[in-house]
């Protein structure tokens, strides 16, 4: 890999790939590091994977909140299919390379389905404060066409968006090193190979980052601003726990997701580092889709006897 000492128009890159330098400041953990990203994804697919099954196929699971949450479990494995599978290749083969256009397309993908995941989590703190706040109008308001339109909405809406920013940053001008010191192709570090003036591709990533993040983080805290004040009107305490237990599953996620990603592309340039973006980037990417069965499993009844009857027949 050359390294032009002065970069001028005549002397950029053309780049065929870049090297997705993953782990590899740990040599010596290579074999250890793909024997446990292994075994994270297995899980993460055969949970997420009977949460799908049980929600489409267990009666007592045919409501609103458990349609969304069968969605949600199908793009957390559609999320970390994104990522896992070439990082596991990578440290496997410790062939690191990635072409220009798979670079491109994993990029856009792993975006789009963030932003989707951000309007699915603010669709389920709304389904939460119809149940809660409006119990009587829930059946109407929330019947199942509506159920198909918002998780619908939330699946296509980003993709013109995604699509549109990452063919701006591809069209720029790369130059010199095609080291992307992650395990994906987010934009910030790519955007560090970039020729040239970067800043408007910067304030579209902080554009679409309020629209896509931080928009939905506060309609969800309008949604449980709301919730909260509803149960501590309710007369009973019992009554007031059971709906605080019933929301605390979806509260752990949120904050666990939002607060990485809003970390991860909203905090000042000025704080930017490889390492920490490489392991926030690893929280919201692989371990939150980890646990998210286990959030929502071990803390719903409902769920638990799905899984005993599943496993009975």
């Amino acid at each position: 890999m050359k390294h032009p000492e002065k970069i001028t128009e005549e002397n950029l890159t053309a780049l065929m790939e870049f090297i997705l330098l993953d782990f590899a400041e740990v040599p010596h953990l290579q074999g250890f590091l793909f024997g446990l990203f292994l075994i994270i994804y297995i899980i993460i697919l055969i949970s997420n994977g009977t949460i799908f099954l049980i929600t489409k196929l267990d009666p007592a699971l045919q409501s609103p909140m458990y349609f969304f949450l069968g969605n949600f479990s199908f793009l957390e494995i559609c999320y970390v299919s994104v990522t896992l599978p070439r990082m596991l290749t990578n440290l496997w083969t410790q062939r690191r390379a990635i072409s220009f256009v798979a670079c491109a397309t994993q990029m856009c993908w792993v975006h789009m389905l963030g932003a989707t995941e951000c309007f699915l989590l603010a669709v389920m703190a709304y389904d939460r404060y119809v149940a809660i706040c409006n119990p009587l109008h829930y059946p109407l308001v929330m019947n199942h066409k509506v159920c198909v339109q918002l998780v619908a909405g939330s699946w296509v809406s980003a993709v013109p968006v995604q699509i549109g920013q990452t063919f701006q940053i591809f069209s720029l001008p790369f130059c010199g090193s095609n080291l992307i010191n992650h395990f994906f192709c987010d934009i910030p570090p790519v955007l560090k190979l970039t020729c040239g003036n970067t800043s408007v591709n910067e304030m579209m990533v902080y554009i679409v980052a309020v629209l896509f993040v931080m928009v939905p983080f506060l309609l969800i805290l309008l949604s449980y601003g709301k919730i909260i004040s509803t149960i501590l009107k309710l007369p009973s305490t019992r009554g007031q726990a059971k709906a605080f237990f019933t929301c605390s599953s979806h509260l752990i996620v949120v904050a666990l997701f939002f607060g990485s990603a809003i970390i991860t592309y909203l905090r000042p340039k000025t704080q930017d580092s490889a390492g920490t973006n490489k392991v926030l980037s690893l929280f919201y990417t692989i371990i939150i889709p980890l646990f998210n069965p286990m959030i929502y499993s071990l803390r719903n009844k409902d769920v638990i006897m799905a899984l005993q009857n599943l496993l009975c027949k």
